[in-house]
């Protein structure tokens, strides 16, 4: 019967905007729209960290090294790096 293949209209109207359910996995579904909200994409890691009984707070992992990158540029001379370079061999 093609009820089996799609969901029925009372499980539709049951859901919650918003709302998720926790996979067998552990897994949840953020909704695309809360995402935008913020300032989400795909592909980003996450930090998760409880915030008492039924919350869970969600924040961008902090990335260290993009923070540091070029932190001491001019700090030593091309020929200063070019001897440091020659100690690793």
């Amino acid at each position: 019967m093609w009820t089996d293949t799609f969901t029925s209209m009372a499980k539709v109207k049951g859901r919650r905007r918003g709302a998720t359910t926790i996979s067998s996995k552990h897994q949840v579904t953020i909704p695309v729209a809360e995402l935008r909200a913020a300032g989400l994409e795909a592909g980003e890691r996450l930090v998760a960290r409880a915030d008492g009984p039924g919350r869970v707070i969600l924040e961008r992992e902090h990335d260290v090294l993009a923070e540091f990158s070029g932190a001491l540029t001019g700090v030593y001379s091309d020929a200063g790096l070019d001897v440091l370079r020659d100690e690793w061999d």
